[in-house]
């Protein structure tokens, strides 16, 4: 994993706005209508390119290729693994129902876009779920490399996602194991596929996590926090043992209370769950710490510190609101964290959650998004220029 001694490197957190005729193919396929695979694939090449050079001028040195090729941050994988099928509701959250007029204002507002719903009609879990070709995986790798080897030296380091074996054991409801465990177990073993194969190809893992945040008012909304954190160490073991072949610098962990913009009045404190995310066997972790419920928590590492070898990614752009930060608001954030982290070689800039974790759930417009990008680089240039500057 990339590190600096002379700048804040800039970063963020996978998903980017993807072109409304793709968005709308997505759509289409997610609600059973016949695409035609050729044009999907096309659509989604073309976007990968584009993506990146994106990137490359908002200034983001540590870059991806921003999920064009799938439909959504985890609901991609009902084409890559077995055992999925039916259909099902997602529990509403503990934050959403509290406020009835909230409420009705969000089921409208997405009941009017064009998207892939990360909420409602869900696959189950009704056979045994394994990985079904790693062709799938080599290929997205292969495309973005290739993408990667037009535009040398694009970013000082590429990453790909992919997903959580909790999130995916939440989000699509077990029908066939015995237990939670058997079914992280099998999850976490169709995964491993995935992120050796993510390394193998050269470039950096970020494995998305918002289940170890999220899932407590969601899943666990009803239940002692214990109970949420003793499944927050399971997942984490599953993660653990999914990444035994992955050297832990070469993997980062990405968690957060869910991307959406509502109250998150019921989230967990990240010091509740901290203990649990640091037996996770990474080289460090992606939080957001730009949104008005989570800001003030960068300050649990004072407590609970990184690992000596550990980064910490800091969201300091809100994925969630069309407001562009000020440079020197993004500067302020990028420095509180370095004091807490007490090195700035260690700390990188980034965003809270992605702009676009399921085709079309966006909340920034995409001209929008690169200007936060654009703010996102001057902030980490002028955050840089004092935390490294020279004594004289």
């Amino acid at each position: 994993m990339q590190r600096s001694t002379s700048k804040i490197l800039t970063t963020h957190t996978g998903s980017l706005p993807r072109p409304r005729a793709l968005t709308q193919l997505y759509a289409l396929r997610s609600r059973g209508d016949a695409i035609d695979a050729a044009e999907i694939d096309r659509a989604g090449r073309e976007a990968v390119a584009a993506v990146v050079r994106k990137q490359r001028d908002a200034g983001i040195d540590i870059g991806n290729n921003g999920e064009q090729q799938r439909d959504s941050f985890f609901l991609y994988l009902k084409q890559r693994l077995s055992g999925f099928g039916g259909s099902w509701e997602r529990p509403s959250r503990a934050d959403v129902d509290r406020y009835p007029e909230f409420k009705r204002m969000w089921n409208e507002q997405h009941a009017s876009k064009t998207q892939v719903s990360a909420l409602g009609g869900l696959p189950k879990a009704i056979g045994d779920v394994r990985y079904l070709d790693d062709r799938a995986i080599n290929d997205e790798c292969r495309d973005f490399n290739a993408v990667l080897k037009d535009n040398s030296g694009v970013f000082v380091e590429p990453f790909m996602s992919a997903p959580s074996p909790g999130i995916v054991a939440t989000a699509v409801k077990n029908e066939h194991y015995d237990t939670l465990s058997n079914y992280l177990a099998a999850l976490g073993r169709a995964l491993q596929v995935e992120y050796e194969a993510i390394v193998r190809n050269g470039l950096l893992l970020q494995i998305d996590a918002p289940d170890l945040a999220l899932e407590r008012h969601i899943t666990y909304k009803d239940k002692p926090v214990g109970e949420f954190v003793a499944f927050v160490e399971q997942v984490v073991a599953t993660i653990n043992q999914a990444l035994r072949n992955v050297p832990r610098d070469r993997v980062r962990l990405h968690v957060c209370w869910g991307n959406s913009e509502s109250p998150h009045d019921a989230d967990v404190p990240l010091e509740d769950i901290l203990p649990a995310l640091q037996q996770a066997h990474v080289g460090g972790f992606v939080l957001p710490f730009a949104n008005p419920r989570h800001a003030h928590e960068f300050k649990c590492f004072a407590k609970r510190p990184l690992k000596d070898d550990q980064i910490l990614v800091a969201g300091v752009i809100d994925s969630l609101t069309n407001f562009v930060e000020h440079p020197e608001v993004v500067a302020d954030r990028i420095e509180r964290v370095a004091q807490v982290v007490g090195d700035p070689s260690r700390v990188q800039a980034g965003t809270d959650c992605g702009f676009d974790t399921s085709a079309g759930w966006g909340r920034v417009a995409e001209d929008v998004v690169w200007a936060k990008f654009a703010s996102l680089r001057d902030g980490a240039r002028l955050a840089s220029e004092r935390l490294f500057r020279r004594p004289s």
